[in-house]
């Protein structure tokens, strides 16, 4: 028996809202505070584009470690999951703020 379920397939946009810093934070639990910063892999309005036949995929140029905390995010999304979502990286001294929008 044939399966005739079609999956459906959207691109992501992903844009960044903000980035963070916690001087705090990082004076407190850092090694080498001195050498933090904040996040400089993206600039606010930084936009990137999932592709429309792997969505999955990391879109080039996108932070690996930012990408492992958002992409269950946007596969869901990009499998006909909800319209617009706001999300963060998981690092606790610079974490970045990105809108996920479905395209």
């Amino acid at each position: 028996m044939e399966n005739h379920l079609t999956i459906q397939k959207h691109q992501v946009q992903i844009t960044v809202m903000k980035k963070l810093y916690n001087p705090e934070l990082v004076e407190a639990y850092a090694a080498n505070p001195s050498a933090w910063s904040p996040c400089t892999h993206f600039e606010v309005g930084d936009s990137f584009v999932t592709s429309p036949e792997r969505p999955w995929d990391m879109p080039e140029g996108f932070c690996g470690w930012a990408w492992a905390d958002i992409q269950r995010t946007v596969y869901g999304m990009a499998r006909g999951g909800q319209d617009v979502f706001v999300t963060c990286c998981t690092d606790g001294y610079r974490p970045v703020i990105f809108k996920l929008e479905k395209l």
